[in-house]
């Protein structure tokens, strides 16, 4: 005859085995947390608020659209050049160009001591699965730094970028339409490559609404660029909802500009105009604290990024940063 202590005993091993089981399986079916972010070259906020944007404005509707700004504090220690490679910089890395050391183009010698998105995910979890869709090259070997020693030497799991330097296949014509080309190319590969394989982290670099904005500043030609960029970012958009529905995956899209445009004519940049320093975010998250609504960075995006997707960041890297996350989660 089995005691009650025996019975109370097989009665706690069969709960607790229950509960293992349980918080196992709520484990398991907890959705994976991704993140991928689109930079849309050289496109100023009034700009983007006066063309019919209905992809980006799907997204806004469930999430949120805000007004930013880029170029640091104005007058400060931090202010940075309104200039495209500076404020990518300031993008991945979270913080101002006083910091990461990137005050042009030509990428002369940026810090890899703050640490880009890329490498903080890396350090953090080996096993994420990281990819770049660029229309430029130095985004990947520049600026991230792939494959070098002063970057732990990071090495993404895909890239799909260089084309501007194919000339054969992408020849350099006056309008520029050889841009056009490869970012309809790159954004289709980013969505058949997310729809593939949806690798955990990813940018998308797309550069064609700034060189017509070079060429015709506020113009027809401008418009119409951005209107072809809104359907290029579609393509990602659609990946995204698909795999959500088919997929235990949970995804935060991030959609910003590096600087607005000069107000006299809308060609130029580089400045500390009001215009030039003026951006834009779109985001599908709508856990938004109030500080998203009040003209973020674009410093917030990297520590937001890394808050969705529950990424620790080593302590010198966190205290280092300039960007504030502008999710509230739970």
């Amino acid at each position: 005859m089995t005691s009650m202590k025996s019975v109370i005993h097989l009665g706690f091993v069969f709960v607790m085995g229950l509960v293992l089981i349980s918080g196992c399986a709520n484990e398991r079916d907890q959705p994976a947390r991704k993140a991928i972010f689109i930079l849309l070259d050289g496109i100023p906020a009034d700009v983007l608020e006066s063309v019919e944007t209905p992809v980006l404005d799907e997204i806004a509707r469930v999430g949120g659209y805000t007004r930013a700004y880029v170029g640091g504090e104005k007058g400060g220690t931090s202010e940075s050049p309104t200039i495209s490679a500076v404020s990518y910089n300031c993008m991945l890395t979270g913080t101002w160009a006083n910091k990461h050391n990137v005050w042009g183009n030509s990428i002369k010698a940026p810090n890899y001591d703050y640490w880009s998105i890329f490498q903080v995910a890396e350090n953090f979890n080996p096993e994420l699965k990281t990819a770049i869709f660029s229309t430029w090259e130095d985004n990947r070997t520049k600026l991230l730094g792939e494959g070098l020693e002063a970057t732990n030497n990071l090495q993404l799991d895909y890239s799909f970028d260089g084309f501007e330097l194919d000339t054969i296949r992408f020849p350099h014509d006056d309008n520029r339409k050889y841009l056009l080309d490869i970012d309809e190319l790159v954004s289709a590969r980013a969505g058949e490559y997310l729809e593939e394989k949806a690798p955990d982290l990813s940018w998308v670099y797309l550069e064609y609404t700034d060189a017509m904005g070079h060429r015709y500043g506020d113009s027809d030609e401008m418009i119409n660029a951005v209107k072809l960029a809104d359907n290029q970012v579609g393509r990602i958009w659609k990946t995204i909802q698909e795999r959500e529905q088919s997929h235990n995956e949970e995804w935060m899209i991030v959609i910003t500009t590096d600087h607005g445009r000069t107000a006299d004519t809308g060609k130029g940049h580089g400045g500390q105009s009001d215009r030039e320093r003026t951006t834009w975010i779109v985001t599908n998250r709508n856990e938004l604290s109030p500080a998203f609504h009040q003209q973020p960075g674009i410093v917030d995006i990297m520590p937001s990024i890394c808050a969705f997707m529950g990424i620790e960041m080593p302590e010198a890297v966190r205290a280092s940063l300039d960007g504030r996350s502008f999710l509230e989660l739970d």
